[in-house]
């Protein structure tokens, strides 16, 4: 399967969940950092995992910019997987979270989401992430090589 995973990160927690995705996903894998990413890499594809942190309960102005930018003929029908770093905080939770609102725009453009939308905490803001959290980034990745859910 070839695999896709692009991501945004501010403080490197999200770079680090997408990290171990990529890598448990495989050898036929590239996972780059949306600035990074060219027109080519996104049309040889079976499975795109997209990766934010949250900020004001949604996905970063640069994804929400990369994703606008996507012709709808790139991700129809194609399989994709969402997941956010996020807090904890009761504040967070009254305003959603990031992978949620990407899986539905996502699906409203004819993709196929093949997992829930997870979330990876982290401590703070800044980080870092939660114990155990790079090893639930593995778990998940497995999950979506067995074809999600």
């Amino acid at each position: 399967m070839k695999a896709l995973v692009v991501y945004d990160s501010g403080y490197g927690n999200t770079e680090k969940i997408a990290q171990a995705i990529g890598n448990t996903i495989g050898d036929d894998v590239k996972t780059l950092r949306i600035g990074d990413v060219k027109p080519d890499d996104l049309n040889a594809f079976d499975l795109l995992v997209i990766g934010s942190p949250t900020q004001g309960g949604r996905a970063t102005p640069a994804m929400l910019a990369f994703l606008k930018n996507i012709p709808d003929s790139t991700i129809k029908e194609k399989k994709v997987a969402v997941f956010d770093t996020r807090m904890t905080s009761k504040m967070v939770g009254i305003f959603g979270y990031a992978a949620g609102k990407l899986a539905d725009s996502l699906k409203k453009r004819g993709a196929i989401l093949i997992s829930s939308p997870e979330g990876f905490f982290v401590t703070t803001g800044k980080g870092p992430l939660k114990e155990g959290e790079l090893e639930r980034a593995v778990s998940w990745a497995k999950q979506l090589l067995n074809g999600g859910k």
